[in-house]
């Protein structure tokens, strides 16, 4: 093992000077839009599915840069492709750009976004040199239905040999580990009575949702080590006086692998449908939006990316055995050589999906995080392309999709 990584590392090098040169100065070059891009989609967050100004944001940059793009894409009206360069080669930069109701930029998709333009703008001005054709993907609502899952089944990666994109947090992590995913939204109807005169004569609906949380909760004793269950009530009743005819909650669903994922499933299932048994409600359960998969992480991406962030003075953490949330980006990576590193920046303590975090969104130090994820993942970029090894295991990938 030792010595496939050494070799990994061995080739994994920086590109040829020439290449680096032209990424560099692209980088340079576009800095002013990119750092203006992050901080105007900070200034006016958009949420999944409804991200209209913001994916012009990003299109207008490309544009202007000479890219070809198209919207919308795969069924999602703010979803968008811009493609450079006419190698046989290409190169995927996911980009997103959704934010958190009331909390804006919280996840620091303002970063995650910019940085995947400035990657594709800058292995655009080296894409005739190193062979390569350069496609950002617009990916709406990483935090809501997963528009990269929905992207994947319309055949929007087909043409995509290798993927990445950086994620805002506040320290610099490779291999970083995520959980399999789905949220579900439960519906239990029942009758409506007035509940002094003839309770007897109504089905309620909160009794239902209220086993079905208690059974949830019981649940948690017995699930594998690493399960994550949540469960929120979204609507118990109207009035006291009333038998509730209608409740809902939404509850989301975590575990270390998609197997793992199944099988709990199938034992939340069972709470749900204990709500509906015990108090004759009917049950509804309807997914929102798509599961989302584990990330897998390319070795070789992995290591040319932590070489760059080297030297650029970063010492990315490896944390493939701290899951930490959930992206589906992971659904990506299941078909796509991918990396999906975190890029740092000075939150001073504060931890993602909060006020706080959204509030070093467009600082000086997040500025940094979003040219140096750009400068790094347009060298992972070139690095794949100047490797006849990786160019052919790339090329059969694709060629071979199910292997």
């Amino acid at each position: 093992m030792a010595s496939k990584t050494n070799d990994i590392a061995r080739t994994a090098n920086d590109p040829a000077s020439s290449v680096k040169d032209v990424i560099e100065q692209a980088v340079a070059r576009w800095s002013a839009d990119l750092i203006e891009l992050s901080h105007s989609l900070h200034r006016e967050p958009e949420l999944g599915c409804a991200e209209y100004k913001s994916r012009d944001k990003l299109a207008e940059i490309l544009e202007r840069a000479g890219f070809t793009v198209e919207s919308p894409v795969g069924g999602l009206d703010t979803a968008f492709t811009a493609v450079a360069g006419s190698g046989d080669l290409t190169i995927g930069l996911c980009a997103e750009y959704d934010a958190l109701p009331e909390i804006g930029h919280a996840c620091g998709h303002n970063v995650n976004g910019a940085a995947s333009v400035g990657a594709a703008l800058a292995l655009a001005a080296a894409a005739d040199e190193l062979g390569l054709r350069v496609k950002v993907i617009g990916t709406p609502a990483e935090e809501t239905i997963g528009g990269k899952a929905y992207l994947l089944e319309a055949g929007v990666f087909d043409d995509v040999a290798a993927s990445m994109m950086v994620h805002a947090s506040g320290e610099d992590v490779i291999r970083g580990a995520s959980y399999a995913l789905s949220m579900w939204e439960v519906e239990y109807t029942g009758t409506p009575a007035h509940a002094a005169a003839a309770p007897w004569r109504g089905v309620n609906a909160l009794d239902a949702v209220t086993i079905a949380y208690h059974s949830v909760g019981l649940l948690r004793q017995q699930v594998r080590p690493g399960v994550v269950l949540s469960f929120v009530v979204l609507e118990g009743g109207q009035a006291a006086n009333v038998i509730p005819a209608r409740s809902r909650a939404l509850v989301e669903l975590r575990a270390a692998s998609t197997e793992e994922l199944h099988e709990l499933q199938a034992r939340v299932r069972n709470c749900l449908e204990a709500g509906a048994l015990a108090t004759g409600a009917s049950l509804t359960v309807t997914p929102q939006g798509r599961d989302f998969e584990p990330l897998r992480h390319d070795e070789f991406m992995t290591t040319a990316y932590a070489h760059a962030m080297a030297g650029l003075g970063r010492a990315p953490i490896d944390r493939s055995d701290q899951p930490r949330g959930s992206t589906d980006m992971g659904n990506v990576s299941a078909v796509i050589p991918s990396i999906h590193p975190s890029i740092g920046y000075d939150v001073e303590r504060a931890v993602l999906h909060t006020r706080e975090f959204a509030a070093h969104g467009a600082t000086p130090s997040a500025d940094s995080a979003v040219l140096d994820g750009a400068f790094g993942m347009a060298l992972v970029g070139a690095a794949l392309a100047q490797s006849p090894e990786q160019r052919q295991r790339l090329h059969q990938a694709l060629a071979r999709p199910d292997s």
